[in-house]
């Protein structure tokens, strides 16, 4: 059984453990040649390698029927660690029973297929009799139908895959043997909805076959816990929260992780690309065999690649990954650097997760990492072996980011690690996964609640909640139950729940999933003429009389119809930036580590003189923000009056900050023009100047202007689209047909209408609000940041721009430059605004 804790404890919880030290203090053990079948022990003394103890911990575990946590460095054999047990299953020597014993989930297709080519290896030398397959939307239809009819030994597969296997009828007898679930790279999924749909999957294989182990393995989790309470089945109803058991892999090499500064120039005021590093960056490639080149946003990635074509002199082989690309592309890039065949790879995140490249000698970071858990498991992919040091180079966009970076390094070299918050489970995969069960058969209401139940991200789901969710699945909820195409599902004379027809089956299937993709909106004249294409992420937040900057002028909102923009020229300025493309969060953790950086004078000696500098400046002129202190600043600069707010707490707080604070100061006069933000500060101009700034913060902004602007704006519109397809309420897919992105957000547009009048309280209203306040604005660290205002505020006005406001005064007027095209050639105008606020004068009254 695994152990267990009351609910509310906070036991085994810690902030930024130190998972990897603790393998300092666990005795290193080597299995003994005799517990293990000869056959394995042979092969891994045909390698020349010994059984490490994390692995010979996990086969102990398995053999005591005990689910298991592994957290274990990159390139200490995790995934070997995982299936172990399943080798010595099938090493006994008698032919393999058919049926499925061992199921292997990962969050990404292709990381399936490399651990299916780094499996048969170990099978094929050892010569044991076991069929591997993998299952995914690429996978054939017919291989489906056989897979389900005559399975194979180990499946590979994807939390979407596996849902999908569970809505068929045949899934009771599939999974009845099943012996062993392995979920890979657990930290890159677990918090989000796929997460959620994987619980509940989970939690439907623990009906069909109680005894299965589960496995997960992570080489960055900081939360230990909370991924090992969300791992094991909860009982329900008991107040005790179970947990699997914590396996701590053996201790690597410690990475090498260095700064990259410019050579001759100054560390960039302001800028994301870091393009001042291109020829530091190719002489690097050049040097080494293989190099991987990580950005945070596809067109960085893009842009990098462009730059280091221009200085390819050499004609060195150069790759591109992310996810725009075509699968296609993909595979190619991913085959050519397996064969080793490109000298450097300018990706994203779509190369976090490990697949197998023991070749790469450097990691390269351009730009800040937003986190040292990221940035770990970016770094484990140079070298990829255990005892080798991984060598990374991180390159800093501007001085901010140099904070970052360093910050981000001291987190790696004390081995603190920081990772996503756990939160409640969607109802909106929930009500998909009702559906997926009644697919497979009829069931009944209070075995599947206790069944959901059994998931902790669902264990707060009560009879009425339930309920509700039902009945949503069953008719699309009261206001849209007199419409025959929403009837799923219904309940019998017995109280049986099962499909009002078999080719609900069918449409289920074709639109079930978790990712939504991002749609595009054409910004166009009242008139036709288009101008170009916004991403509807950053479309969602327009409201009528918005201004912001595009295609080189500056455009008022005059409304956002279907899958347009409407403008026209404004007559005032931008009021907030164009959308810049995703962009990934800064973590708490690596926020409160710059914070303690600023306030540890006698930690600067370690920086470069001019980011020295720049502190000491503003520290004499101004001040600098303490540990959990806001810091507001106001100075008049170019006839406008400028506040900055210094939150620390990343760009997409910072945007939804600045739409409530603007909308806060029209209604009291203050004449906003506009606001631009960067992750660590937020400022705003008007035409008065702002007297009393926590004014403007007090916590009831979160219940009046946030309501008021996330329901006037696009913003629960586009939440309501996604949950409206995660549900099922909207098909995206019907038999010979798919609709278009413009046709399904018409649909959901009706269906928002409709039910925002008639049954405000629906339940995917409710989803849909839970979404726009934790995944789109970041409204959980708002309302802590305007909690921390009303005691830690401190506002400091001066007589012009301070040092500290220069990196996002400079964004102003830009945001419609790509990012990354302009760094320091654009910034030559901004010498006017660096000089005055370099000059020293008098602090305070200057």
């Amino acid at each position: 059984m695994p152990s267990s804790r009351h609910r509310g404890s906070n036991a085994g919880k810690a902030s930024g453990i130190d998972v990897g030290r603790a393998a300092r203090h666990v005795a290193r053990v080597t299995a003994p040649p005799d517990q293990l079948p000869p056959s394995i022990a042979a092969w891994f003394a045909q390698r020349g390698w010994r059984v490490r103890r994390h692995q010979f911990e996990m086969l102990e575990k398995a053999r005591e029927g005990r689910h298991a946590l592994l957290v274990a460095d990159t390139g200490a054999g995790k995934t070997l660690a995982g299936f172990l047990p399943t080798l010595c299953d099938f090493a006994g020597g008698a032919s393999p029973p058919d049926g499925l014993h061992t199921l292997y989930v990962s969050p990404l297709k292709a990381l399936a297929q490399d651990v299916k080519r780094n499996l048969l290896a170990p099978i094929e030398e050892i010569g044991l009799a076991i069929r591997v397959e993998t299952r995914s939307g690429d996978t054939p239809s017919d291989r489906k139908k056989r897979q389900r009819e005559r399975p194979p030994h180990i499946l590979l597969t994807t939390p979407e895959s596996l849902s999908l296997l569970l809505s068929y009828p045949e899934s009771a007898d599939l999974f009845a043997g099943l012996k062993r679930i392995v979920i890979d790279e657990v930290h890159a999924f677990a918090t989000d909805k796929r997460g959620d749909l994987l619980a509940l999957s989970l939690a439907r294989l623990n009906a069909l076959a109680p005894d299965a182990q589960r496995v997960a393995l992570s080489a960055t989790l900081a939360n230990t816990r909370d991924f090992q309470e969300w791992l094991a089945p909860q009982s329900g109803g008991t107040g005790e929260i179970h947990a699997a058991d914590l396996v701590v892999g053996e201790e690597g090499a410690e990475p090498e992780v260095e700064i990259l500064l410019p050579q001759e120039e100054r560390v960039p005021w302001g800028g994301h690309a870091g393009r001042w590093a291109i020829p530091q960056l190719y002489e690097a490639i050049k040097a080494n065999r293989t190099t991987l080149v990580f950005t945070n946003t596809r067109f960085l990635a893009e842009f990098i690649f462009q730059c280091l074509w221009e200085e390819n002199a050499d004609h060195l082989p150069i790759g591109i990954h992310h996810g725009s690309l075509s699968t296609e592309a993909r595979r190619k890039v991913e085959e050519a650097m397996a064969r080793g065949e490109l000298r450097a790879l300018v990706c994203t995140a779509s190369l976090d997760l490990g697949i197998d490249w023991g070749d790469i000698d450097l990691v390269v970071q351009m730009g800040a990492p937003k986190g040292s858990s990221r940035l770990l498991q970016r770094i484990g992919r140079a070298g990829h072996r255990l005892d080798v040091p991984s060598r990374a180079v991180l390159v800093p966009g501007n001085r901010f980011e140099f904070l970052e970076a360093m910050a981000a390094k001291d987190a790696v070299d004390e081995g603190q690690r920081d990772g996503e918050a756990f939160r409640p489970g969607g109802l909106d995969v929930l009500a998909q996964h009702i559906m997926a069960c009644a697919c497979a058969g009829p069931f009944h209401e209070d075995a599947l609640l206790a069944e959901v139940r059994s998931a902790l991200a669902y264990s707060w789901v009560d009879a009425e909640t339930f309920a509700r969710v039902l009945g949503f699945v069953s008719n699309g909820g009261y206001a849209l139950k007199a419409y025959e195409r929403f009837q799923r599902i219904v309940r019998d004379k017995s109280g049986v729940w099962r499909l009002t027809h078999p080719n609900q089956a069918q449409r289920h299937r074709m639109n079930a999933g978790i990712i939504v993709d991002s749609e595009m909106l054409t910004v166009r004249f009242k008139n036709g003429r288009s101008l170009g294409k916004v991403e509807e992420r950053f479309a969602a937040q327009l409201s009528p009389g918005d201004t912001f900057f595009f295609a080189g002028m500056s455009l008022e909102v005059e409304g956002v119809k279907d899958m347009d923009v409407v403008v026209r020229a404004a007559k005032k300025s931008a009021t907030i930036p164009s959308y810049g493309g995703l962009r990934l969060p800064l973590t708490t953790h690596l926020s409160t580590r710059v914070q303690a950086m600023l306030a540890d004078r006698a930690g600067w000696g370690r920086f470069p003189d001019d980011v020295r500098e720049w502190l000491e400046m503003q520290d004499y002129r101004s001040r600098l923000p303490a540990p959990g202190e806001l810091l507001v600043e106001s100075f008049p600069h170019g006839g406008k009056h400028y506040t900055a707010y210094y939150t620390f707490e990343g760009w997409n707080a910072n945007q939804s900050l600045g739409m409530l604070i603007t909308r806060r100061m029209e209604d009291r006069g203050l004449l906003p023009g506009g606001f631009v933000a960067n992750d660590y500060c937020l400022a705003v101009w008007g035409l008065k100047p702002v007297a009393d700034p926590k004014v403007l913060l007090s916590p009831d902004i979160l219940t009046d202007e946030f309501v008021e602007w996330v329901t006037e704006s696009h913003l629960l519109r586009r939440a309501f689209r996604e949950v409206a397809v995660i549900s099922g309420l909207v098909e995206r897919q019907h038999p010979g047909q798919k609709k278009t992105g413009k046709q399904v957000t018409f649909s959901t547009d009706l269906i928002y209408d409709v039910l925002r009048k008639y049954e405000p309280d629906h339940v995917l209203i409710e989803a849909a609000w839970a979404d726009a306040r934790a995944r789109m604005t970041d409204v959980g660290r708002l309302a802590d940041l305007l909690g921390r205002s009303q005691s830690e505020l401190v506002h400091v006005e001066l007589q012009r721009v301070s040092p500290l406001a220069v990196p996002v005064m400079t964004m102003i007027g830009r945001e419609a430059v790509p990012q990354g095209a302009v760094d320091d050639e654009l910034l030559i105008e901004a010498e006017g605004l660096i000089a005055a606020a370099m000059r020293p004068d008098v602090p305070f009254d200057d």
